[in-house]
């Protein structure tokens, strides 16, 4: 057991830890509660936090503590301290390559970023945002640039979000993924598919239901809420304080309710970390890939099947007594293969063209090969030469999503590397569980809950997430998990 050195590294982190947590609080509220005119203020309070949190970070002290650590004998350690010390050693090692100014400007550029943006999208006008996200482009790849050279700039924004990925690694995993999807789209399309869902319900019963559904997967309401916003997002402040949000679309139930359980998926994950790990870096997901996993495995491999929509028309019939509610219709619309502008509401077989979108555009804003204000025609373009449809307006393109208002460049390959884990531990899960979906048609989500909780949640960041992928599901080939989950789901639903 270590000395002195692990105490004060120890009190260190549960320091940042707290800053953290405190802004993501602020965050949630920005977008849930505050009004309009705190924006100003907002950014001054994330900035004093961001900066502080950076200069805590990048102490030498800290170094101290942990080049002390790294000369012990490991034995002498235990696995957690073992994995603390090598979260925190990369987080400050980053950290020092960025300057606290630049640290407090990305925090002020956001915070205005992220009201702007809901200033633009209102009004389906770009015009707004494209100051602010002027801005915090220059300052992403400012940021980029103190990390110094790389076999591409990109490849430092995603070392923030999954450590080890780069631009070698994607670029031929979605050409892969893509030409595939692009086969299995055209086929499906030559059959007749299933008719979109015509209904008109009221928000307010939305909302209710997703927040009866979100409890019934196994979401503690005790140590956590769920929230109505703009965008859905999901805030983890620890354990025990999770924050859901959602949005209701009277005119779209399915689009609603998958986003509910996008979500739920987040903070089942967050409600699943050790708490006894709490102020040692290590009670933290793995990666936001693997995060991505788990709120992709619960809205698609869960609640687009067939037997939860079994399970679901009992509650919404108890919501809507007076309509009418077809497991197999709802099934059938759930997974339709339509080609969509909004990624949140996408189709599993089309949701990853929509990242690859976003990867490409981000890939040119980084190098400079594009601009700002040519954003919305590139955005345009790229629907159309991959998904065949043109937004209509700023808000149903490139107006569509937060995390460039708050500088996520970076995050989106996430996405797809979520879709690809969930295959996968959808195929490994249905081996230990046999009955898993008579379970899930019954409305019993514990065991499915249970497996991804002893497989993934528990680890918190022991290890990095490609590591506990492999340790759950061994040695698979996630593209072809994920080709062969859509190709027996639509094969079903053929009768084939």
């Amino acid at each position: 057991m270590a000395g002195d050195a692990w105490s004060d590294l120890k009190g260190r982190v549960t320091e940042l830890e707290a800053l953290q947590q405190v802004t993501a609080l602020l965050s949630w509220d920005q977008q849930t509660m505050m009004p309009p005119g705190g924006a100003a203020g907002r950014g001054r309070h994330l900035s004093t936090l961001s900066a502080l949190a950076h200069d805590k970070l990048v102490d030498d002290a800290l170094g101290d503590w942990l080049g002390e650590l790294e000369a012990r004998d490991p034995a002498d350690l235990s696995e957690v301290q073992l994995a603390s010390m090598r979260k925190i050693r990369r987080l400050h090692d980053r950290a020092r390559c960025v300057p606290t100014s630049l640290v407090r400007a990305m925090a002020e550029a956001s915070s205005a970023g992220v009201g702007a943006w809901v200033e633009a999208k209102q009004a389906a006008d770009f015009a707004p945002f494209a100051p602010a996200l002027t801005r915090i482009v220059e300052l992403v790849r400012e940021t980029a640039a103190c990390h110094g050279p790389a076999a591409h700039p990109y490849d430092h924004l995603l070392e923030e979000y999954d450590p080890g990925a780069t631009v070698a690694d994607l670029e031929p995993m979605f050409a892969r993924l893509g030409g595939e999807l692009a086969t299995f789209v055209h086929e499906v399309s030559q059959r007749e598919g299933p008719a979109q869902l015509d209904l008109s319900l009221d928000e307010p019963g939305i909302l209710a239901v997703g927040q009866r559904l979100v409890t019934a997967l196994g979401f503690r309401p005790s140590d956590g809420r769920l929230d109505r916003s703009e965008h859905p997002f999901t805030v983890g402040i620890g354990p025990h304080d999770v924050r859901l949000t959602t949005h209701g679309y009277a005119d779209d139930l399915l689009g609603s309710l998958t986003g509910t359980i996008h979500e739920c998926g987040h903070g089942l994950y967050e409600q699943g970390l050790n708490d006894d790990w709490v102020g040692t870096g290590v009670a933290t997901a793995a990666g936001v890939g693997l995060h991505e996993s788990q709120s992709r495995f619960w809205e698609n491999v869960i609640g687009r099947s067939r037997p939860f929509f079994g399970w679901l028309v009992g509650m919404l019939a108890e919501q809507w007594p007076d309509a009418s509610f077809d497991p197999d219709q709802l099934y059938a619309a759930a997974n339709r293969v339509h080609p969509s502008f909004i990624r949140v509401k996408a189709d599993e077989a089309t949701y990853n063209l929509h990242i690859i979108v976003r990867f490409r555009l981000e890939l040119a804003l980084m190098t400079g090969d594009l601009q700002v204000a040519d954003l919305p025609g590139a955005w345009n373009d790229l629907y159309d030469q991959l998904l065949g449809v043109r937004p209509p307006d700023p808000a149903q393109g490139v107006l569509q999503d937060v995390h460039w208002a708050h500088g996520y460049f970076g995050y989106f390959p996430s996405y797809t590397v979520g879709n690809l884990y969930a295959a996968s531990l959808k195929e490994a899960m249905q081996a230990d569980l046999p009955d898993m979906w008579d379970q899930v048609g019954a409305g019993d989500f514990g065991a499915v809950l249970g497996w991804l909780r002893e497989k993934v949640h528990a680890r918190g960041h022991l290890v990095d997430a490609p590591q506990v992928f492999r340790d759950a599901v061994g040695d698979r080939d996630p593209v072809a998990d994920l080709m062969a989950h859509l190709r027996v789901r639509h094969g079903a639903m053929a009768g084939q």
